[in-house]
């Protein structure tokens, strides 16, 4: 790895509106300076947080490059930098199968900065609890089909492992992660308040000391237009 390397971990309160996730997200990355930082780093649904049309996002993005990774790719092109896209809706499989029973696959993407799309990994720990919130009752499984395989992928400044926020709970999921050569791990986020209080902030360092290396925790905050409250604290 680099001995060193400038990242931006963006924050945000995403919206269920994918125009409008997208509009906030590019009036952050306008303060960058095209070439300030090597990578940048979204939380997990930056794109549309607690969306109900998860499963057609997904289609559309199944069907070509899609609006959201035509956005991201143009991104990483304009600030020179590496994007770890936090994670989007996919109706197909990474070996190109569609995703059956009407689900999608939660993506963590990774872009170049050229703009090429250069890694994918698909959530695996799926967010099935009952959390004393206004939601109450958080069931990713009734949209999501869980992925089957870690994935670090190579960088110019090193080798960075991908996971996707309830991952953070199987210390044995980050320890293969560093088997497989991971220097950095990337954990896009969107922890409830409730949750996040909790546990957030210890497990994010417990990770990090236990495999001896560094994590990038990108989150979801504040009060979203899906009723949720994210706890933040990137």
């Amino acid at each position: 790895m680099n001995e060193t390397v400038a990242i931006a971990v963006v924050q945000l309160c995403s919206s269920q509106d994918v125009s409008l996730s997208l509009a906030q997200l590019s009036s952050v990355l306008a303060e960058l300076k095209p070439g300030a930082v090597d990578a940048i780093f979204l939380p997990e649904n930056f794109a549309a947080l607690a969306a109900p049309s998860a499963h057609q996002i997904g289609l559309a993005e199944a069907e070509g490059p899609g609006f959201i990774r035509n956005f991201i790719a143009k991104k990483a092109i304009e600030t020179g930098a590496y994007i770890f896209a936090g994670t989007v809706p996919l109706a197909k499989r990474a070996d190109g199968q569609m995703v059956p029973g009407q689900k999608v696959r939660a993506a963590s993407l990774v872009f170049d900065p050229c703009g090429a799309e250069i890694a994918r990994y698909d959530k695996q720990h799926l967010f099935d609890v009952d959390v004393p919130d206004q939601i109450g009752r958080y069931r990713e499984s009734d949209t999501f089909e869980p992925g089957d395989a870690p994935r670090v992928v190579a960088t110019a400044f090193g080798a960075v492992g991908l996971s996707v926020c309830y991952d953070l709970r199987f210390p044995e999921f980050f320890t293969r992660l560093t088997a497989l050569g991971a220097e950095i791990i990337a954990v896009p986020s969107a922890f409830t308040a409730v949750t996040g209080a909790a546990h957030f902030e210890v497990l994010v360092r417990a990770r990090a000391i236990e495999n001896a290396c560094f994590l990038v925790a990108a989150c979801q905050s504040g009060g979203h237009d899906s009723g949720r409250e994210t706890f933040g604290h990137s």
